[in-house]
């Protein structure tokens, strides 16, 4: 295949991902190699910022690189980073919303309508960088804010997953850190 067939582009070929990723809450990651269950709720923030770091590393290079697709099905790294940035800031609103309510709802979010959307695959590196770093920089610290019973709240996702922020700040990581690993090709 030419380059040009692997420019990416958001809206074509991507297959959805429909699976329920909860099961990282109960065994390590085999393919990027998370040990989810054992992270520390307390480190979240740290690991937050390191994996934007590295995600900065990568968005750093070649733009034309960035735009190309591994696989016509497969995110480009600039599509992932995008992605990131997009889970750091839906994930600090669904923080805010299981600080601030008892048990709340959590709003549906299609990832792949979003990065359609947001046209994922034709954005500025230079811009997603920059605004990657700060939401995961904001989410950081919204994490190191939470303390004591804090961490026992709990919120839903319409697909009946229930969390506690304890359990939510593990999920969340390894989002970043998958994707971050699908992009390198490096497992932690």
């Amino acid at each position: 295949m030419s380059t040009e067939q692997h420019a990416a582009s958001a809206a074509e070929e991507i297959v959805p991902d429909t699976k329920d990723w909860t099961w990282v809450l109960e065994r390590p990651c085999p393919d990027c190699g998370l040990n989810t269950p054992a992270v520390v709720r307390e480190e979240v923030a740290g690991m937050i910022r390191a994996n934007a770091e590295g995600w900065l590393a990568v968005l750093g290079g070649e733009e034309d690189g960035l735009r190309l697709r591994p696989e016509p099905a497969v995110w480009s790294p600039l599509e992932y980073a995008c992605h990131v940035r997009d889970v750091f800031r839906l994930f600090h609103v669904r923080l805010n919303l299981m600080l601030d309510e008892d048990g709340p709802l959590f709003p549906n979010w299609d990832q792949d309508e979003t990065a359609v959307a947001g046209r994922y695959g034709e954005q500025r590196p230079d811009v997603v960088a920059g605004e990657l770093a700060e939401a995961a920089q904001t989410l950081a610290a919204a994490f190191e804010a939470v303390a004591g019973e804090q961490w026992l709240r709990t919120g839903d996702r319409s697909d009946g997953a229930r969390f506690t922020v304890e359990s939510f700040s593990r999920y969340l990581i390894h989002d970043p850190v998958h994707h971050l690993s699908d992009v390198t090709g490096e497992r932690v």
